[in-house]
């Protein structure tokens, strides 16, 4: 399963592809099952790049019945310019918050972060 993102010129925030338009909820993004949907609804949305900056297709995976971005950095760009829960996309809630704090194996980050000293 694959999802179309990209980010909005306007003001730089994540979008989503739904039905030939983007959106900025990941819930409300439109899933492609297989590659070709996704490459075809990739090149329709390269051709309106004066809206947005190189679209691009994402991995999803399924965990408990919802559907998440595989990559961690991709998990970051759906919720929204900062991660704490009173500001960005999680201050409305929903299910697209749901799906991204209950992803699991790839998908989840081990909350460690490696610090290096610059000299």
């Amino acid at each position: 399963m694959k999802a179309l993102t990209a980010n909005r010129l306007a003001d730089g925030e994540a979008v989503f592809w739904k039905q030939g338009a983007w959106v900025e909820r990941f819930a409300e993004a439109e899933f492609f099952v297989d590659q070709a949907t996704g490459e075809a609804a990739e090149a329709h949305a390269k051709s309106q790049q004066t809206v947005v900056v190189d679209p691009y297709l994402i991995d999803l995976a399924e965990s408990d019945g919802l559907w998440a971005p595989v990559s961690y950095r991709e998990r970051l760009r759906a919720l929204g310019p900062t991660n704490h829960l009173h500001h960005g996309k999680q201050a409305a809630g929903g299910a697209d918050i749901e799906a991204l704090q209950h992803a699991s194996g790839a998908a989840r980050s081990s909350g460690r972060v490696n610090l290096i000293k610059r000299k």
